[in-house]
């Protein structure tokens, strides 16, 4: 804590980046101690052109092996002045100073640091990039090998001096944290030792080409000029660099080179005399032994593969192998040429970034790269003559795992996932299991074979009982639960993103469950759920583009039969589907937070009308207008000034508005939470509690609340539809109406359909009533028109 970093100098890091910045994890300083910095001072200051570049203004043309030209690289692109162009040159001299010994270059060590300071230049730059792109780093790769640095030691150097200086001489800067830093820097030394490999592969290949036309053209010459010239052929021979054999059509080994012979391990027997046919290897191309029988047979004069050798000490050899058939004078087979490069460093080079790059980095798991190659391969059609291939797929959620990251940390967190993914691998027992990370707490398991269902269902089940023990982590036992999607079906009907998607729909069925269970897919399910998604995403929309209606449902004084107010229902004219009732799309507003826009629309629409019927009524008290009110409007921090605001703007008085809150929503509201309906209560607002009744029915809690009507909800007055009523639901509601009024508060019930049932409630002092016997929900025109019409008959 408060040290500086020794390598922050002016011009070289951004203020402010911690210490270690340019480290990546390894010992910068003992680096630098056996590969120093060059002298920097002004008599190492390099030409400055008129312009400003250092180095000049004039680009470097690279060209491969084969004379094409590979591009030109300018100079570096100005930006941070003199003092970029200077970190810029001091990098190019740690460059040179580190790989110039491991060069074959006829160039100067001097002239050799010029050609280096532009590939800084697009190292730096690359670093810079929005968004970021490591492609340029493949290209100066591809220019160390022009430059001639192609000893087998100069990779390891140029990596190691980028890897310990880049960073300090090319900071990003932009506001990059330290980790973004160092990865976009590995992932440059990734793409220039990939640009670099290939590079020194087509460099070599051209070289084995040029070797084999030399090799083919002498062989000419020797069978034009009887033989004249084996000197000559021995000479290339033995002298090439790569390795070169001889064999004839039969497949028997002749005579080898030096250079091969050191391949397979310094020893001549364990090549010479052998057949090439018995030189098999299980990771052989599955058409390279079809290219040596045409190659044998006359049909084919040459071929090319990458192709794996057992040496004698069992390791393997990676070669890549270039055949040629030589023919006699008159045009029959008579010897195979075969031109080797060992390429068992580059292979595993490549194999290491293909793990890395297809591997979760915590657990070790296969990552989505790799899963998602392997469930398109999985999901592709079965050939013609092939059985419809099945697959099964389990998708897993850890339960509560954000409680223990928020609770014990991010690092518990990590060894937890670490010791589920371990788990879960040992429940992967058959050859075509795959368990993979997908991120965060998700797993995936999939599985091949005609009987994927049932395996996927083992599987799934083999994974829960594995996460039922506890986990022992720092002292402390850690129960783990788990939630599972199982999707299964045949090749070629789904892609992976269905796939994926059903999976995931059905695994937060499992949680909606209880968790700790696997659910199998449903179409039926994953359908409503979609519908769902559709139409919470046409929300927004649907309030823009005034797509929301009102219809209203007459509240009648069951004593005279008048209407006494009504209550606003809101509706959705979708596009596609209709109109929607609100129990299709209120719990989506509320989960998105559109409640709080859409029920004030509905407020202000709501008493826009309450005016408008007691302009009509000519005088008379205006006709109360029931609101319902969500649990997310309670907690709206804007809820009285909004409705205030709204009366106002409609010039009503507060008794105007009933606010319907259900039962639920109230159940254990403190003091707090109830603060908004008294507010309103003791302006003149009725506060009705909707649905009573289906709740706990805790009736002491009554006292308390700011209620002044119960909306008695319709499943206690079932029974009193038909005459004789139902004697218990006559008592209930007797005695919800004495304790009510006892309260001083008014009763109304909801769901009347017949005059019977009219009748029995007006006797037992309901005060009012709705429902079908009276009217359906309509427009507002029709609220005074009660037809009186048995629901029931």
């Amino acid at each position: 804590m408060g040290t500086e970093d020794p390598c922050c100098e002016e011009g070289l890091t951004e203020p402010g980046e911690p210490y270690g910045f340019h480290a990546r994890g390894r010992n910068t300083h003992a680096y630098r101690e056996r590969h120093p910095e060059p002298d920097t001072g002004p008599a190492a200051e390099p030409e400055r052109a008129p312009d400003g570049w250092a180095g000049g203004h004039r680009g470097i043309g690279i060209q491969g092996p084969d004379g094409r030209a590979l591009g030109i690289l300018g100079p570096p692109v100005r930006d941070g002045g003199i003092a970029r162009d200077d970190s810029l040159r001091r990098f190019a001299a740690i460059w040179s100073r580190t790989i110039y010994p491991a060069t074959a270059t006829h160039l100067t060590r001097a002239e050799f640091e010029d050609r280096l300071v532009p590939l800084a230049g697009r190292l730096g730059a690359a670093l810079r990039t929005r968004p970021f792109d490591p492609a340029p780093a493949a290209e100066v790769g591809a220019a160390l090998v022009g430059a001639h640095c192609t000893e087998p030691e100069a990779l390891p150097l140029i990596l190691g001096a980028i890897d310990s200086y880049l960073l300090v001489y090319c900071p990003p800067g932009g506001g990059l944290s330290d980790t973004e830093a160092r990865a976009r820097c590995a992932r440059l030394q990734h793409s220039l030792a990939a640009g670099f490999a290939d590079a020194l592969r087509e460099r070599t290949l051209a070289e084995q080409e040029a070797l084999s036309r030399a090799a083919l053209a002498a062989q000419a010459e020797t069978e034009r000029a009887l033989h004249t010239s084996e000197a000559r052929f021995r000479a290339v021979f033995e002298g090439a660099a790569i390795g070169v054999g001889i064999a004839d059509v039969d497949g028997r080994i002749m005579d080898v080179n030096d250079a091969l012979t050191r391949m397979f391990g310094g020893m001549a027997h364990d090549v010479m005399g052998r057949n090439v046919g018995e030189m098999v290897h299980p990771d052989d191309s599955p058409d390279v032994w079809g290219l040596y029988k045409e190659l044998i047979s006359g049909e084919r004069d040459y071929y090319r593969v990458e192709k794996p050798y057992y040496r004698g000490d069992g390791s393997v050899l990676w070669t890549d192998l270039s055949v040629a058939l030589l023919r006699d004078a008159h045009g029959r087979p008579q010897y195979q040429l075969a031109l080797m490069e060992d390429i068992t460093e580059r292979r595993l080079l490549h194999e290491r970034l293909r793990y890395e790059a297809t591997h979760d980095a915590l657990t070790g798991l296969p990552n989505r790269t790799l899963f998602f190659e392997s469930i398109d391969r999985a999901l592709s059609p079965a050939g013609d003559d092939g059985a419809p291939a099945r697959f099964g797929l389990c998708y897993l959620d850890l339960d509560g795992f954000k409680a223990v990251n928020d609770s014990l940390g991010h690092a518990v967190g990590d060894e937890l996932l670490v010791a589920v993914a371990e788990r879960l691998r040992a429940c992967a027992t058959g050859p075509a299991e795959l368990v993979a990370r997908l991120g965060g707490d998700e797993f995936v398991a999939l599985l091949t074979g005609p009987s994927a269902q049932a395996d996927a269902i083992a599987l799934a089940r083999r994974m829960l009982t594995a996460l039922s023990r506890p986990i022992r982590l720092d002292g402390r036992d850690l129960s783990v639960r788990a939630s599972i999607g199982i999707v299964e079906g045949a090749a070629g009907e789904l892609g992976a993103a269905e796939v994926l998607r059903s999976a995931d729909i059905t695994m937060y069925r499992a949680k909606a469950a209880g968790g700790n269970r696997y659910e199998l897919a449903d179409a039926d399910s994953d359908a409503r759920v979609i519908a769902r998604h559709s139409l919470t995403n046409g929300l927004p929309a649907a309030l823009d583009n005034s797509e929301f209606f009102i219809e209203y449902q007459p509240l009648v004084g069951l004593a005279d039969g008048a209407v006494r107010g009504a209550e606003a229902l809101v509706r959705w004219l979708h596009p596609v589907h209709g109109v929607l009732g609100p129990d299709q799309f209120i719990p989506l507003a509320e989960s998105t937070g559109l409640i709080v826009p859409l029920g004030r629309w509905v407020l202000e629409e709501s008493l826009r009308q309450a005016r408008a019927w007691w302009q009509e009524g000519s005088g008379q008290a205006p006709m109360r207008v029931n609101v319902n009110l969500s649990p997310s409007q309670l907690r709206y921090p804007s809820l009285v000034a909004d409705t205030v605001a709204v009366l106002e703007n409609a010039g009503l008085d507060p008794s105007a508005l009933c606010l319907e809150v259900t039962e639920n929503a109230l159940i254990g509201a403190d003091e707090e939470e109830l603060r908004p309906l008294r507010q309103l209560a003791d302006m003149g607002v009725d506060i009705a509690l909707d649905d009573f009744g289906t709740g706990y029915s805790n009736l002491s809690y009554l006292r308390r609340l700011p209620v002044s009507t119960l909306k008695l909800d319709r499943s206690f007055t079932r029974g009193m539809q038909h005459s004789p009523a139902d004697p218990v639901d006559v008592k209930i509601v007797e005695g919800i109406v004495s304790l009510a009024h006892t309260l001083d508060l008014s009763v109304t019930v909801e769901g009347v359909e017949t005059g019977t049932q009219a009748e029995h409630l007006r006797i037992l002092g309901c005060d009012t009533a709705q429902g079908w016997y009276y009217a359906r929900p309509g427009p507002p025109e029709r609220l005074r028109m009660l037809s009186l019409v048995d629901a029931a008959s």
